[in-house]
């Protein structure tokens, strides 16, 4: 570091070396949540100000100035994150979760925090249009037991949820319109899946749609919806069982029953 006293550099001891390199690390990661948390300008040149301020006193051996400013922004730091949590939270879990290198990367993202109404009311708004219009429709929901294996068949998108999406993916004509679309929390994360129909014997006439639910529902625990293209009825399919809605109030009711919170591992 440098000596007043003297005017030159004294970096005799290697140990000083990886000191200040980690000291650079803590602040470059430190800025980067700076950045995230403080929402106003002036806030945030004050607290990259201080930042800057502990490396210049660490620099020139200013221990007292150092330990000061130290101080002040750990508890500045702690107050804004606790002030912020609910919005720190979600963005470094996201984070981690978004990195591909990260092996822990699935498991951080089957804990993403999301909207869950928010998700269930887009739903409901494309389930509404799709058997308003006979537009035939597959949706599965994946609760604890993963689809990945499922979803290779078809096509990895990895959207975000949103009516018109699910509605365009449905409309006959487009090149995903054949096939099952699997929702994973807040995403839809592969479409034009195909499923292995149930062999059971069923009573009544059932097109290869509703087949199809009911064979995903045997080997897996998650919760489909269908929509048929002839009559634009709603069904459930959960547990190997078909379960008849009578309009969209019945479908938010039951759906919610089979697909909500206590069914799903948080």
């Amino acid at each position: 570091m440098y000596n007043i006293a003297t005017g030159e550099f004294a970096f005799t001891n290697w140990v000083l070396w990886v000191d200040l390199g980690l000291a650079i690390a803590l602040i470059a990661v430190s800025l980067y949540f700076v950045f995230y948390l403080f929402k106003r300008r002036v806030a945030r040149y004050t607290a990259i100000g201080l930042y800057a301020g502990i490396l210049l006193a660490w620099f020139f051996g200013l221990s007292v100035t150092f330990y000061i400013l130290l101080i002040t922004t750990t508890v500045l730091m702690t107050i804004f994150g606790v002030i912020n949590s609910q919005e720190l939270r979600p963005m470094i879990v996201n984070t981690l979760a978004n990195s591909r290198s990260n092996p822990f990367s699935r498991k951080l993202n089957a804990n993403k925090i999301y909207d869950r109404e928010l998700v269930y009311e887009k739903v409901f708004t494309a389930v509404k249009y799709l058997s308003e219009h006979r537009i035939g429709a597959l949706m599965t929901f994946e609760r604890n037991v993963p689809m990945d294996d499922i979803a290779k068949s078809g096509t990895i998108l990895e959207a975000p949820i949103t009516p018109e999406l699910l509605i365009t993916i449905f409309y006959p004509g487009t090149r995903l319109h054949d096939g099952a679309v699997i929702i994973r929390r807040d995403q839809i994360y592969a479409a034009a899946v195909y499923y292995t129909p149930t062999t059971k014997a069923l009573t009544g006439k059932y097109g290869s749609r509703h087949r199809a639910a009911i064979g995903i529902s045997e080997i897996t625990d998650s919760v489909t919806v269908v929509v048929s293209e002839e009559t634009g009825r709603i069904s459930l399919a959960v547990g190997g069982d078909l379960i008849h809605i009578q309009g969209i109030d019945q479908f938010r009711r039951v759906f919610d029953e089979y697909a909500g919170p206590k069914d799903i591992n948080d």
